[in-house]
């Protein structure tokens, strides 16, 4: 079902997308803050989910407190949009970081269980061997 959900808006965002109109250079600053601040609260997100920490209050409020400050130090003239580029997409790393570390041991064990699994198969099949020997 989730699936089916993502894949319906990578499809609705598409449209939206290729329907959209050319954004100007004056909000073009604006709008890479956007994407960045929604990767990093997406990233954050599906990290809180692996520890077990989400919280939809603060998931919205992060994305849109991120945007805010960047709003707001450039309405004070504060180039403050490439501090916050760095700082998200910092943010971002530590998430991927956590969410690929969360995966790699559960395909690991995975692959441990499937390994003692068949060492286990192979010893029964080896006794059923020894059995019908005798």
């Amino acid at each position: 079902m989730i699936f089916l959900v993502m894949i319906i808006a990578c499809m609705l965002g598409v449209i939206v997308g290729l329907n959209a109109p050319m954004i100007s250079y004056t909000y073009s600053s604006y709008l890479a803050i956007a994407i960045i601040a929604a990767l990093d609260s997406v990233f954050g997100g599906v990290a809180s989910v692996i520890n077990k920490k989400f919280d939809m209050k603060i998931f919205i409020s992060g994305f849109f407190g991120n945007a805010l400050l960047t709003v707001l130090g450039e309405k004070l003239n504060i180039d403050i949009y490439l501090a916050a580029i760095v700082v998200f997409v910092g943010r971002m790393f530590n998430n991927l970081g956590i969410i690929r570390r969360y995966y790699v041991e559960k395909w690991t064990e995975n692959m441990k269980h499937k390994s003692e699994k068949n060492k286990d198969e192979n010893k029964e099949k080896d006794e059923e061997k020894e059995i019908t020997k005798e």
